[in-house]
């Protein structure tokens, strides 16, 4: 083989500072973002303590110790290093209440956001695209969704089917996707008009190519965006449902029930409803931290 000629080292020298000054948009891009990136790291923290529960909690979550009921927590007088945060009224240790309980928020959180984002994305790109009857049909059904309140749809659902996860599952997700079908098909009603989709519809694209292989692409990051941002509020409505027991009944733990049961003892016993709450916030605070930092990746208008 020959050695490489001048034109072929400069291409490749080329080739190499071109890569290298795309990394360093990337990190300076990464570095303006450093509050959402930081939110991600301690939603790992999270997602991995949910993870991993069974191998990190101290203690059994369910195990009851009348012996050390309404123990305050470590750094307290009368706390132990053997419960970190604390025991509720019948002795449970509160940390380990707490790792096992953003399991279910977390699961509630994603799971209920699939469903809404699976109904939402189909009904707007339907109403966006073919219009007429079928747009008129689906806003008619989502303004009706929307003027009713989310309380009573979740106490008539729960009423009929009983209070359990998959219920409530199913509650959040039937109640969260008006705001995907609104702006998808806002979307959709403008994209369906431009070059790409009118050139495709002329060399005889059916209407399924048209929308997943041409429109849905150019959505991907809204939805994406959408979803990130309402995982938050859905963490925030699977408690409030948990708080008034009409969510995961006890004694399973979930971040909710446990701020239910805590109120009573505000007054003497603060630690049983404060963390579960300070674990609500914090949560919610980074999923909606990383959600702005997302949109503002994603969105080409801005030059970070």
């Amino acid at each position: 083989m020959g050695t490489p000629t001048q034109i072929e080292l400069a291409e490749i020298g080329a080739a190499r500072s071109g890569a290298s000054a795309a990394r360093q948009a990337t990190w300076r891009r990464l570095l303006r973002l450093r509050w959402g990136v930081g939110a991600a790291g301690v939603l790992v923290l999270i997602v991995a303590s949910a993870a991993l529960a069974p191998l990190i909690a101290p203690h059994d979550p369910l195990g009851v110790d009348i012996r050390h009921r309404l123990s305050p927590p470590a750094w307290m007088d009368r706390g132990t290093a053997e419960h970190l945060l604390g025991t509720d009224q019948v002795g449970r240790d509160l940390l380990a209440r707490m790792i096992y309980g953003g399991r279910v928020s977390l699961v509630v959180g994603v799971a209920a956001v699939l469903i809404s984002a699976t109904i939402g994305v189909l009904l707007g790109l339907s109403a966006g695209y073919f219009g007429g009857n079928t747009d008129w049909t689906i806003m008619t059904i989502i303004n009706v969704m929307l003027t009713f309140p989310f309380v009573l749809l979740a106490l008539a659902v729960i009423a009929v089917l009983g209070p359990s996860l998959i219920n409530m599952i199913i509650v959040l997700g039937a109640a969260g996707w008006p705001i995907y079908a609104r702006v998808v098909r806002a979307e959709t009603l403008a994209i369906r008009e431009r070059e790409f989709v009118l050139a495709g519809r002329a060399l005889g694209m059916g209407h399924l190519r048209l929308i997943f292989r041409q429109i849905v692409p150019n959505l991907v990051s809204t939805i994406v965006v959408i979803a990130t941002l309402q995982v938050a509020q859905v963490i925030i409505l699977e408690s409030f449902l948990s708080f008034l027991g009409l969510g995961v009944q006890p004694p399973t733990p979930a971040w909710g029930n446990m701020l239910g049961e805590g109120r009573v003892y505000m007054l003497n016993s603060w630690w049983i409803a404060t963390f579960p709450g300070l674990a609500i916030f914090l949560t919610t605070l980074v999923i909606n931290l990383m959600g702005n930092a997302l949109r503002d990746w994603l969105d080409p208008h801005l030059k970070l």
